[in-house]
């Protein structure tokens, strides 16, 4: 694993992590502390937040680990914690955006567009609204990181995943929108923010792993390689990660 000493890119870094509550939200709150940041992690289920949250801060004593409840499908909501976040720790240098979900069908002609209305919420509209309330935080900062974990089925899905693949591909290209805003505010200079995206094909972790024992899992992200490679987004100049797509699997 990375540095522990706290000396590295997140040193006194402060990252806000949606979704903070799941797997790789607890792969990235562990992570981050590790490497030094201030994290303060939201998720829509509180009791799984606090678990979370208790368990970074237990693996690394003394980091600042927090969490708070937001419905980030209320933008006010989601406004509110980026000005709470800067307010209490005095800027906000990344965030993580890891809210999941998914429904498919097994064929095209059975897919239901009632998974559609929920995944668009789930997938679509918590990354406007994340992008839009940090956007400014983040524009303040030195460092500033949105980072956007996506799946490789939304450059090739698959009949059964029209859903799925379509909002990933939506909160995709709003992203690289956002990365785009970066590379203006720049200028010549290049980007101090950067907006990325990191593409999975699926993710695995522990838990999965002991329900199946025999499955191979074959070309997924293990929810700790995923932490690592987000640190790792701090760790090299916006201008290099901005409006990138970083294939942690292989590329369609």
């Amino acid at each position: 694993m990375g540095n522990g000493n706290g000396n590295g890119a997140l040193s006194g870094a402060v990252v806000a992590v949606a979704g903070a509550g799941g797997p790789a939200g607890r792969a990235a709150l562990l992570r981050l502390a590790e490497a030094g940041a201030t994290v303060v992690g939201s998720d829509s289920d509180p009791e799984r937040l606090a678990e979370a949250v208790d368990a970074a801060r237990y693996a690394h004593g003394g980091a600042t680990v927090v969490g708070d409840t937001v419905d980030l499908l209320d933008l006010r909501a989601a406004r509110d914690w980026a000005t709470r976040i800067e307010k209490d720790f005095g800027r906000v240098d990344g965030l993580v955006h890891l809210v999941g979900g998914w429904r498919g069908s097994a064929t095209f002609a059975e897919t239901d567009l009632a998974d559609w209305d929920l995944l668009e919420k789930l997938l679509v509209r918590t990354v406007q609204h994340t992008s839009l309330a940090f956007h400014d935080a983040l524009s303040r900062s030195d460092r500033g990181r949105y980072v956007l974990v996506s799946a490789a089925g939304a450059s090739r899905p698959t009949a059964g995943n029209a859903a799925y693949a379509a909002a990933k591909a939506a909160a995709e290209a709003w992203t690289l929108a956002m990365a785009d805003g970066f590379r203006r505010a720049g200028g010549d200079q290049g980007p101090v923010a950067a907006a990325a995206i990191m593409v999975v094909k699926a993710l695995v972790h522990e838990a999965m792993r002991a329900e199946r024992p025999d499955a191979k899992f074959a070309g997924f992200t293990d929810v700790g390689d995923l932490a690592e490679a987000v640190a790792g987004v701090w760790e090299r100049p916006a201008a290099e990660v901005n409006g990138m797509r970083l294939w942690l699997t292989e590329k369609p």
